[in-house]
């Protein structure tokens, strides 16, 4: 450790917790963001303030207008340039502190890729909108022995938790398969930016203890910061007819899973990667104050330019006006809900 590091991070240096052995730990440590919304932005910030010595930001989208409000990372200047999040942020972390290494990456995480984007790190951090990569980042993070710190946030109720493999329950075991039918995002139910604040924080600061060697809390926070409730529960340990942790079954990690696929000579993408049940008319009440929605029994149409989507009653979509999976993906979570 250098004077000047123990100048910058002299603050963190005195605190009980981590002292100078801790921030060492943090300069020497390795970490991956996957995702860089409202959540992963503000981790990707605080991390690079306290002095994390790697940061590798995974993201497939570029920074928009309506990010601003809860973004902490991105200005204007970003939204004019049409900067990829990964890019945008990798330049406000260089005027942040010079002295991290950030690697930003603009990609979506999938079975293909995930040992180049995940490997060789300490730490995963979600910033995801959508289970199935969240589910990826279980299998990979388990099957390696990797700590990762879920969190999500939408409206204004939020949940974090850890997950330390061997240790504590991963998500599979609290969440043994994704939620059914139309789930509330962003886009739909809107957002509090210091909700997505909080939780960031706290999937940080259960980080920064991790690196440090202190015990993580193991515990299922979940916040409304609307009503001022705050609640904790302990967190089991591995549960063991988990598919993951007990019967160390890995279906997101090898593939298994349905994947979005490009049409060919349609200029759309695919997507039906799980079974998911839904109410089209409840989903075309939602969408409705969005854009143009025709709906009947047997398929919804969305319209939200320069994309036309087509969501049929199990859960399958098909996005025209690209054949980036990743586009796809991203507009399938923003308007269905991961």
């Amino acid at each position: 450790m250098t004077p000047g590091d123990r100048e910058r991070y002299s603050r963190q240096i005195l605190f009980a917790g981590l002292g100078e052995q801790g921030q060492q730990h943090l300069l020497d440590a390795r970490i991956a963001v996957v995702g860089c919304g409202a959540l992963g932005s503000f981790q990707a910030g605080a991390l690079a303030r306290a002095g994390i010595g790697f940061l590798r930001i995974i993201d497939r989208d570029y920074v928009e207008l309506s990010n601003l409000q809860r973004q902490w990372l991105f200005d204007e200047c970003d939204v004019e340039q049409a900067l990829p999040k990964a890019a945008a942020a990798a330049r406000k972390i260089a005027g942040i502190n010079a002295g991290v290494q950030v690697e930003p990456v603009l990609a979506d995480l999938t079975p293909s890729n995930v040992e180049d984007l995940l490997g060789g790190v300490d730490l995963i951090l979600d910033g995801t909108d959508n289970f199935e990569t969240r589910y990826l980042i279980n299998d990979f993070a388990v099957e390696r022995g990797i700590p990762w710190i879920y969190g999500a946030a939408v409206g204004s109720y939020g949940l974090t938790m850890p997950v330390i493999p061997g240790k504590t329950a991963c998500l599979r075991c609290i969440y043994p398969d994704p939620p059914a039918g139309v789930q509330p995002t962003c886009e739909t139910a809107g957002v509090l930016g210091t909700l997505t604040a909080l939780i960031a924080s706290l999937q940080v600061s259960e980080a920064i203890k991790i690196l440090c060697g202190a015990r993580p809390a193991s515990k299922i926070t979940t916040v409304d910061v609307w009503s001022g409730e705050i609640r904790q529960v302990a967190q089991p340990g591995p549960v063991a007819d988990c598919p993951t942790c007990g019967l160390r079954q890995f279906p997101y990690l090898s593939g298994e899973r349905r994947a979005p696929v490009s049409l060919c000579g349609q200029n759309a993408v695919q997507i039906h990667e799980r079974a998911r049940p839904l109410e089209l008319r409840d989903l075309a009440a939602k969408l409705a104050p969005l854009g143009p929605v025709r709906v009947n029994e047997f398929a919804l149409r969305f319209e939200v330019p320069p994309y036309l989507m087509t969501i049929f009653p199990d859960g399958r979509a098909i996005v025209k006006g690209t054949t980036d999976v990743g586009v796809a993906r991203s507009l399938y979570a923003r308007y269905i809900g991961g």
